[in-house]
């Protein structure tokens, strides 16, 4: 292993130390007692986001069930570098925000558009003139939830009731809420965070009610482990049976340097297997490779939400060999006479846990033929995949499918010709596309 692989790996198994963490939050939680101090969350709300208008929906009972402070702030969107390719983002997030409402008893109807400029203006003078305490109450969340409605109904009418910071005040306040979560170490809204460890939407809300559980930050009625938590985001379950011939195709598009990737490639293997679908593995180029920067604040974000999920499905993380650059290119290599011989899968995850777990440098020949070795690739294809660069005009062309379903990064899925998803998360929407191709019947 390189020295800057064996640094980076032993940097990442620090940042994803669980029993760092846990002393982080012992330590977090004896300070907040010894002062008398409240347990504060912070909110970060963006105005013309549709997952911030769902958590705008769920903080009242995060506020009920628990003993916290809420502080609010409005925060404007993400630096370019942050969020890349915004228009699509934008798209697929009012998209995305539909569904999962309606998966979790929520409330939002896509526009088709974005809030225009004047409107958003105003719903964020509202919103800073709500906010003006900073503290959440059941009141203020209630106009907050009101003011948000009215922007995505376009209902100027509606907007112009409420008070109003003056420009120059709502100004201020943004970019200062921006400072400080980019301080506090994150970059989108929607977001909340409590003593150091951050929550995305209503994804990871159920995190947060975890911690705030175990931190004995519960009221009376909470306090029972068994009490559903406010949103439950539906999981793959793999609980109907096919009943008909069908073999759907089932397109993967990945990276070999998302961590998001790796931990999602188990699910849709055995996905591919229970609805005995057409696995296709449609590789790319990671952003990083493509010219887009990730900020840093991203990068551990990122790192630490893997690590969490990874806990949640049993797997293993944090030992990480970034394989950036050449490892990439090398692996992808492999991947495509992979793919070939029928062995792309077993490669795929192969690969993604020797640099996401297992801290093996892909870059040099003995991890990647230690990768490769796992999936039953033996070193005269490793060798004779290297040689051949056409793996590039294959992941070019999944690049730009990906780009023509709407999406701009990695994990995506799609069942046939039906709807893309992005997004690890979104497994069970590929899970119910599947039991329509193949008219599955549950087995409960």
């Amino acid at each position: 292993m390189s020295a800057k692989a064996l640094i980076g790996s032993v940097v990442t198994t620090l940042i994803t130390s669980p029993m760092l963490r846990d002393g982080r939050r012992s330590i977090a939680g004896l300070k907040r007692r010894m002062s008398g101090a409240p347990a504060r969350v912070h909110y970060f709300h963006q105005t013309d986001d549709p997952y911030s208008h769902l958590m705008l929906q769920a903080l009242p009972a995060l506020l009920a069930r628990y003993r916290i402070e809420l502080l609010l702030h409005v925060v404007p969107v993400p630096t370019a570098a942050a969020a890349p390719d915004r228009q699509r983002l934008e798209t697929w997030s009012r998209r995305d925000a539909v569904v999962l409402a309606n998966a979790v008893g929520l409330k939002y109807a896509d526009p088709l558009q974005q809030p225009e400029a004047t409107i958003n203006a105003l719903a964020d003078q509202a919103l800073v003139a709500a906010f003006a305490s900073k503290i959440a109450s059941q009141e203020n969340l209630s106009k907050a939830l009101a003011i948000s409605t009215a922007l995505w109904r376009a209902d100027s009418a509606a907007l112009e009731k409420f008070a109003t910071a003056s420009a120059e005040e709502t100004s201020a306040s943004l970019a200062a809420a921006a400072l400080l979560r980019q301080a506090l170490g994150h970059y989108l809204g929607g977001t909340l965070c409590f003593e150091g460890e951050w929550y995305w939407g209503i994804d990871r809300l159920h995190y947060l009610e975890q911690r705030l559980r175990a931190a004995g930050l519960a009221n009376d009625a909470t306090r029972d482990t068994r009490l559903r938590l406010i949103a439950q985001v539906p999981g793959i379950s793999c609980m109907h049976r096919p009943s008909n011939n069908a073999k759907p195709d089932l397109h993967f598009f990945l990276s070999f340097r998302s961590p998001y990737t790796y931990i999602a490639v188990p699910r849709v293997i055995q996905l591919a297997k229970h609805y005995s679908a057409n696995l296709h593995l449609r590789f790319i180029l990671p952003m990083a490779m493509r010219g887009l920067a990730v900020p840093m604040e991203k990068r551990l974000y990122i790192t630490r939400d893997t690590k969490r999920e990874a806990e949640s499905l049993g797997l293993h993380f944090g030992r990480i060999a970034d394989p950036l650059g050449a490892p990439t290119e090398r692996g992808l290599a492999v991947l495509h006479h992979a793919i070939a011989a029928g062995k792309g899968p077993a490669f795929a995850l192969s690969f993604l846990q020797g640099v996401f777990a297992d801290g093996i440098d892909a870059g040099g020949d003995k991890g990647l033929f230690k990768i490769a070795g796992r999936a039953d690739i033996d070193a005269s294809m490793v060798k004779a995949a290297l040689a051949d660069s056409s793996w590039r005009e294959v992941a070019e062309a999944n690049r730009a499918e990906m780009f023509t379903e709407g999406l701009w990064g990695v994990p995506s899925f799609r069942v046939d010709r039906r709807t893309a998803y992005w997004g690890q998360d979104r497994l069970w929407l590929i899970e119910q596309d599947l039991i329509s191709a193949t008219a599955a019947v549950s087995d409960t």
